[in-house]
């Protein structure tokens, strides 16, 4: 096989966080492939071929993907952030892993900057002690679920960052969320909401428990909790190092 297939990361959304390592490889790809507003992203030129396609038919893509690779084309399977978080990584193995040869493909993963660390960033340190990151959605698993690693990690004592934290067709879920965490960690928990970080639509706000409401959060906003020694310092919020 001569072709081959690398997923890659376009980081959170300014240009100029996409690694050298992505546009280096991008300029060698006869066809990219990944969800509309992603491809999108991606300037067009001679002899490369963009396949969007719609954010639900993920394992579709990447079976598209494969097998262009093996017909000997260099394919990239586009992310936001870093495919191995919430993204196309994880899709494309297990399309390989359905395949009867998947020993015979060259892929490569190409780690880019993810939303939750670019909007840690801005904040100022949120997660400078341990952290978990829990996706809210349940289009893939449970709800029930998402609710139990919310109070396990809760009394972890983790700082978290929410993936999906609220859409159209589940408003009620962050709602909920937010009960879930006020019971756990009391009213005076600090939380971040950061909506399209690194874009010309960034905002930033830090409240407590108590302040927040579900209308803060939408699918372009990465929400990060505090744990129980996360502070402001001016106008940046940190947990220090040597937290519980």
């Amino acid at each position: 096989m001569t072709g081959w297939l690398a997923v890659a990361g376009l980081g959170p959304g300014d240009e100029r966080l996409v690694t050298e390592e992505v546009r280096a490889t991008l300029a060698e790809a006869t066809d990219v492939v990944g969800y509309i507003p992603y491809v999108a992203r991606v300037a067009s030129r001679e002899g490369l071929r963009l396949h969007p396609s719609d954010n639900r038919v993920e394992i579709d893509r990447a079976r598209h993907a494969l097998d262009m690779a093996a017909e000997g084309r260099r394919v990239v399977v586009v992310s936001s952030g870093d495919p191995g978080v919430f993204a196309m990584a994880a899709a494309v193995f297990e399309a390989l892993e359905r395949r009867p040869d998947p020993g015979s493909f060259d892929i490569r993963v190409l780690p880019g900057i993810t939303a939750m660390l670019a909007a840690a960033a801005r904040l100022g340190a949120p997660l400078g002690h341990d952290f978990c990151a829990i996706n809210l959605s349940d289009n893939l698993k449970p709800w029930e679920l998402v609710e139990r690693r919310l109070r396990l990690a809760a009394q972890a004592g983790f700082a978290m960052a929410f993936y999906n934290p609220r859409s159209r067709t589940r408003p009620h879920q962050f709602a909920r969320a937010l009960d879930i965490l006020r019971e756990e960690c009391g009213p005076d928990r600090l939380i971040s909401f950061a909506r399209a970080v690194t874009t010309p639509e960034e905002a930033l706000a830090t409240v407590t428990l108590a302040e927040a409401t579900p209308e803060m959060a939408d699918m372009r906003t990465v929400v990060i909790l505090g744990n129980a020694d996360t502070r402001r310092v001016g106008h940046f919020v940190y947990t220090p190092r040597s937290a519980g």
